[in-house]
């Protein structure tokens, strides 16, 4: 199974600031994932031509079921988290990670019938300062809905904004989970043309069996946004009996 987390930058290049989404589809449909995490999707906002970017995710991949989180509200439309999936959720949550009167954040979480069987999913874009990401992070794994899921096996993906690394030894490290992407080094995501720092994360926790995580560093991801798409090939562990 493959999982794809995607700072789309609304469809803007990074470096041309020209805002295409089909080059944004075309660098997720290189990678063939079976679960598409998306950041910063816009949805009729003027500087993207009022485009509905949810719809034309669905109306380019066709899944088997997908949700939209609108956290920042523009004077008209706004962005936020899209997640689309080749399988169908048994549950979903989005939950709200503002604090105090700082930019609002969200996360959403599922738990998605895979054919291995039940992967409980968390999707987010943090904040960017150091004690807004770890009270957001301890606010999600001690919130009722997430531990409604967290028997399963658990993926944490997203923009965690965390370039100083502190997150997996401190709160997700607390609470047991174990970091995909290190070294910093191999995982360098932003920014795309240039990447110099990584703060495209994955942690896990649980039965999962993880094959391979790496930065997609083709042309297209370099021009197409700010960030550049991390993947995972991961597989679900069969509990024993």
């Amino acid at each position: 199974m493959r999982l794809l987390s995607y700072n789309i930058h609304k469809g803007i290049g990074g470096r041309d600031r020209r805002y295409r989404l089909d080059r944004v589809i075309q660098v997720v449909e290189q990678e063939n994932p079976d679960l598409i995490c998306l950041q910063e999707v816009d949805r009729q906002v003027a500087r993207t031509r009022h485009d509905d970017q949810p719809r034309r995710f669905v109306e380019a991949f066709h899944p088997a079921d997908h949700l939209y989180q609108l956290n920042v509200k523009l004077k008209e439309g706004g962005y936020g988290n899209l997640v689309l999936s080749r399988w169908p959720f048994q549950a979903h949550h989005q939950v709200s990670l503002r604090l105090k009167r700082r930019k609002p954040r969200g996360a959403q979480m599922f738990v998605v019938a895979t054919p291995e069987g039940p992967l409980h999913l968390v999707h987010w874009h943090l904040g960017l300062a150091e004690k807004e990401r770890h009270w957001q992070a301890e606010h999600l794994l001690q919130h009722a809905l997430f531990r409604e899921g967290s028997h399963l096996p658990t993926l944490i993906v997203g923009d965690f904004n965390d370039w100083r690394n502190t997150l997996g030894p401190g709160v997700l490290g607390r609470g047991g989970f174990r970091q995909l992407t290190s070294p910093r080094s191999r995982f360098r995501s932003f920014p795309a043309y240039f990447p110099v720092t990584a703060i495209d994360k994955a942690f896990t926790r649980g039965g999962l069996i993880v094959r391979q995580a790496r930065i997609a560093h083709s042309r297209l991801a370099r021009d197409a946004s700010d960030h550049l798409p991390l993947v995972i090939d991961f597989h679900i562990d069969p509990p024993q009996a």
